[in-house]
């Protein structure tokens, strides 16, 4: 039990005890004490004082000597400042902790709890590259798929690929007009980038459509439905639902070469799946549950041969569920896919890792899957994140505007390259060893960059920034494992290492910061995984790292001529190592063992 939970239980065995009041430990508000009080740990009274009709210090006189005369051991002291009862933790209890899990390579991990979670991520479409956004999208997703992990969950991490649709047939029409045959192998360009291009000229093929029948004449609405190339984008979706055989080859084969360059970027960035799903597969479902929702009269047919669902009752509006040609539209697959992995796996909760532009989308889901009784509308949970800008502004991948993930990575790589050769400290590195030190820095900047915002809101991107080997950044907190790690060899050549006190030492006041920060990781691992928060993880170690370097400063370690008090500050930093190494990793973060 970690030491806010043993407050609160003691707390409300206090009130039995003394007032014969009940209440249940969770009930029970424990902060950390302010820095300008004394005390590490402070319980609220003023929830008690009225019902019990007790005024708030003569409570706590109360409460903080029923501590010290049957818990000694834990408590060494107590004040009260108007209502607040701070509790001084005794030194022993801080070492007595330490003894226990410095070796401990599990800690803060929880165990095995019989909970099936899935956490969808990345979705991409098959028309276009992994961009800016998808980073932001997959380090989320994975991050949390891997903190719920920790906390003891089955996760089953999946991801659904829009490889159908208006938008592919858009790259596949424009390839056939354009391409001249032209593969990503001749041009010697990746797969996604390659198809991507041809999405992007469809756009500038349409937008050049459209404007010279405005100029003949036609409102700008005809001519944006009445365009040539739109008319053939639309064609083909229809023969591609029909089962056109040259159209299903061309898919195929365009599919093919976007899927290459898919796994090269997931490669690259540490992201993975347990399972991959595809909408060509999953709208089948979907169209046969229209069917049935048509039969119980949850859906209704337009005269033009589309279907919908009224919402307005429900503060929503009409929402379109098959086109007038029979076709279906996205709605139409994750109601199909929701269905298909509840059958799969009966998992207690769905995370659908998807931007804020898709939040009523979301609603709409799980408002359907409701009305037409399906088991999986219960764990539809829409984790809605902001998008992510450049200094420069918005994003726009039919225009070109797109920052690629690729490319970024690759900036990243070089911008670690560059920060690290200005220190000057890798001398002694092989080629192969610096190659992949940069990786690790550069990729670990900027996931950690973009995990250390809240999901909720919108942040921006800025590259520089991100590798500030001072800042709030993932390189200052790699480089603090590496120069931890660097102190214990030194440490462990001169063979001290006992494996406990034999006596108790007097701690500083940086030595029970740092105790009691590590002390407080499990709590912080459970909050991250209960808010489904990254973001919790991050600021968490980020203040740890920050918290030893401050210690380290005042406290050598390798010159501390007190063996109890040398072996005191080798636990606290290869603990501290061990939780930074296990925090970044939940992240998708490597640590480099010297840098």
């Amino acid at each position: 039990m970690h030491i806010v939970d043993t407050i609160k239980a003691h707390t409300a065995a206090a009130l039995q005890q003394l007032y014969q009041y009940t209440t249940t430990p969770e009930q029970v508000l424990v902060n950390e004490t302010k820095p300008e009080f004394t005390g590490d740990y402070t319980i609220v009274l003023f929830a008690y004082t009225k019902t019990l009709q007790v005024s708030p210090n003569q409570m706590g006189e109360q409460i903080g000597n029923y501590f010290l005369q049957n818990h000694a051991n834990i408590f060494a002291g107590y004040n009260i400042i108007k209502g607040f009862l701070n509790l001084t933790i005794q030194p022993a209890y801080w070492q007595q902790f330490l003894n226990k899990n410095w070796q401990n390579v599990q800690y803060g991990l929880a165990t095995p709890k019989q909970e099936k979670i899935l956490v969808e991520y990345s979705s991409p479409n098959t028309n276009k590259p992994l961009h800016l956004g998808h980073l932001r999208n997959n380090f989320l997703g994975w991050g949390i798929a891997s903190i719920l992990e920790a906390n003891g969950y089955d996760v089953i991490k999946t991801c659904i690929v829009n490889d159908r649709g208006i938008h592919i047939c858009k790259s596949m029409v424009a390839w056939l007009k354009l391409g001249n045959g032209a593969e990503p192998e001749t041009t010697h360009t990746k797969g996604d980038h390659f198809v991507g291009k041809y999405y992007v000229l469809f756009n500038d093929l349409y937008k050049a459509e459209a404007e010279s029948l405005i100029a003949a004449g036609h409102s700008r609405e005809h001519a944006e439905k009445n365009a040539p190339i739109m008319l053939e984008a639309q064609q083909m979706l229809v023969d591609w639902e029909a089962g056109n055989q040259q159209v299903i080859d061309l898919w195929k084969k365009m599919n093919k070469w976007v899927y290459r360059g898919f796994d090269e970027t997931y490669q690259k960035i540490g992201s993975d799946f347990h399972k991959i799903y595809y909408e060509s597969e999953t709208y089948i479902l979907g169209k046969k549950l229209v069917e049935e929702g048509l039969a119980k009269k949850v859906f209704y047919t337009k005269e033009d041969g589309s279907v919908w669902i009224d919402l307005t009752t429900d503060g929503l509006d009409e929402k379109i569920v098959q086109r007038k040609d029979g076709t279906s539209v996205y709605i139409t697959q994750d109601i199909g896919l929701a269905e298909q992995r509840e059958a799969e796996f009966h998992p207690s909760k769905t995370i659908y890792v998807v931007g804020d532009e898709q939040n009523y989308h979301f609603r709409v889901l799980k408002l359907i899957c409701e009305k037409l009784g399906l088991p999986s509308a219960q764990q539809i949970y829409h984790l809605s994140y902001g998008m992510v800008e450049l200094p420069q502004g918005k994003m726009k991948s039919r225009e070109g505007t797109v920052v690629d993930a690729d490319d970024i990575v690759a900036e990243m790589i070089q911008i670690a390259q560059q920060k690290t050769e200005e220190l000057g400290k890798v001398n002694d590195f092989t080629p192969e060893e610096l190659q992949q030190l940069y990786h690790t820095i550069g990729l670990g900047a900027l996931k950690f960059f973009l995990l250390r915002v809240d999901p909720k809101k919108k942040m921006i991107f800025n590259p520089e920034e991100s590798i500030d080997f001072h800042g709030f950044t993932g390189p200052f907190i790699q480089y603090t494992y590496a120069r931890i790690k660097s102190i214990l060899r030194k440490i462990e050549q001169q063979q001290l290492l006992q494996t406990e006190f034999s006596n108790h030492v007097q701690m500083s006041k940086l030595e029970i910061e740092l105790a009691k920060l590590l002390e407080q990781f499990p709590g912080f691992m459970t909050d991250a995984a209960n808010t489904l928060n990254p973001s919790v993880l991050a600021i968490y170690v980020f203040n740890l790292s920050k918290t030893f370097n401050s210690f380290y400063v005042d406290h050598p370690i390798a010159q501390e001529t007190n063996l109890q008090l040398k072996q005191l500050r080798v636990q606290l930093a290869t603990l501290t190592a061990q939780v930074i190494k296990t925090s970044l990793q939940l992240l998708g973060i490597q640590v480099p063992e010297r840098m």
